[in-house]
């Protein structure tokens, strides 16, 4: 039985390392409504979004070294639809301190 739940997803902290924001289960399609990452350090970052489909190498960006002003808060709100075992990642360009707010529908197949 399919099923439509709205949910969230939370990182504190995201740096200059790999990090996971949001990997779609097995038999589920997630669309992203709106992604809010916010500078919590006071000083200013870029960073990077994207997508890797399959948990494969082949990265789609979403964003690429995109200017955050520090104490600021940037938001996407365009959709982003992602499928089974696809994984959304951010990075920043140097050693800092941000969070990200996902908001997203999790449908079931």
């Amino acid at each position: 039985m399919a099923s439509e739940v709205m949910k969230r997803a939370t990182v504190r902290a995201m740096t200059n390392v790999e990090n996971p924001l949001l990997t779609v289960a097995a038999a589920h399609t997630y669309t992203v409504l709106n992604i809010t990452i916010c500078e919590t350090a006071g000083a200013a970052e870029t960073f990077d979004l994207y997508l890797d489909p399959l948990a494969g190498s082949n990265d789609t960006e979403i964003y690429s070294d995109q200017a955050l002003a520090a104490n600021a808060t940037f938001e996407h709100t365009t959709r982003i639809v992602l499928e089974a075992t696809d994984v959304l990642y951010g990075i920043l360009a140097s050693a800092g301190n941000v969070d990200v707010v996902i908001s997203y529908l999790d449908q079931t197949l």
